[in-house]
């Protein structure tokens, strides 16, 4: 029997059945696909590419907030729009480097999400929804005030002035800044499983599973629920921050309702307690939409989370797995 102290805590425990090489084989192959591919694209699609990389670190972050700890967000674009935001506030106004704005970002973003995760402790499921909803109608409104137009730039936005790269790497802009996306995405993936597996996550996991259960072992379910809507916030703004400085502008409206929804959506068809599903996720969400007239553009988004929701309720992530444990049930009874 295995250690219940070993078990990470997710439903997904079985990945434990997967044999090591052959996840260090995936993880290598991916690895190698990844910087190889800015050198064989053109500009546009290594920006492109670039831009998955910040959604995933968006979309990584409701999986740890749903996936981990059972709680629910329809406002992720808003912390998103924070951490764009405080970039380009502090490059413009606080003659800030972009690489000392991103650290900033993801502290401001944290810090926003902790404050707004605290007083969501009283609330139900529901009405957390709800906050959550309300915080994404509302922050692109504020965005547009006239008194905050000196730092927002209003309806029209923000221009950013995102650096070159070092001439001495040989790297044309879209490179660099595609490789300094990966770097951050692969960083806080490999945050985020550390997090899954360690002992807090066996903490939120117990939280998620059952609240009242979880309190008389010991575990401050205050603590814990506030600072993982922080930490899910912060992976938020900074995925906001990097797609601010790929994009060189944020304006308020991109970042409406709608796009938490699609951050949202990307999440459950990748799978919420899938890590890696994050990167699946965010190219889903990337690529779909852009496939198909502006008419369309939502349809297919629609269709594979009504499929997810009936045939595959744990995403592409979960089905993958299914069918490998079919697969090594099958191979098991063959020898």
């Amino acid at each position: 029997m295995r250690d219940p102290k070993k078990i990470p805590a997710r439903p997904d425990r079985d990945l434990g059945a997967i044999p090591p090489s052959w996840r260090r084989t995936a993880i290598t192959l991916f690895l190698v696909a990844a910087v190889v591919l800015p050198f064989v694209t053109e500009g546009y699609t290594t920006y492109r590419l670039a831009m998955v990389g910040a959604l995933a670190i968006a979309i990584l972050g409701i999986n740890l907030l749903t996936g981990l700890s059972g709680q629910f967000s329809i406002g992720h674009g808003a912390f998103f729009a924070i951490g764009a935001y405080t970039t380009s506030i502090a490059m413009s106004h606080g003659g800030l480097s972009a690489y000392s704005a991103l650290p900033l970002a993801a502290v401001v973003s944290f810090t926003a999400g902790f404050l707004i995760g605290w007083p969501a402790l009283r609330l139900s499921l529901v009405h957390l929804m709800l906050m959550t909803w309300s915080l994404s109608l509302a922050l692109p409104q504020v965005l547009k005030l006239d008194a905050l137009s000196p730092w927002t730039g209003g309806v029209s936005g923000v221009y950013l002035d995102r650096p070159d790269p070092p001439a001495w790497l040989g790297l044309s802009d879209d490179q660099y800044w595609y490789f300094v996306t990966l770097i951050f995405m692969l960083g806080l993936i490999w945050l985020a499983t550390n997090l899954f597996n360690s002992r807090s996550g066996r903490a939120l996991g117990a939280i998620r599973d059952n609240e009242i259960a979880a309190a008389p072992m010991g575990i401050n379910v205050a603590i814990f629920k506030t600072t993982i809507f922080g930490i899910s916030a912060m992976y938020a703004g900074i995925g906001g921050a990097l797609t601010g400085l790929l994009a060189d502008f944020v304006a308020p409206d991109t970042y409406s309702l709608f796009f938490s929804i699609l951050l949202l959506a990307g999440a459950v068809m990748a799978g919420i307690y899938s890590v890696w599903g994050a990167v699946v996720g965010s190219m889903l969400v990337l690529y779909l939409p852009a496939a198909l007239p502006t008419s369309l553009a939502l349809m297919p988004i629609g269709f594979i989370v009504l499929a997810v929701a009936f045939v595959m309720p744990g995403g592409i992530s979960g089905l993958l797995l299914r069918k490998y444990r079919q697969f090594a049930l099958r191979r098991e009874l063959h020898h």
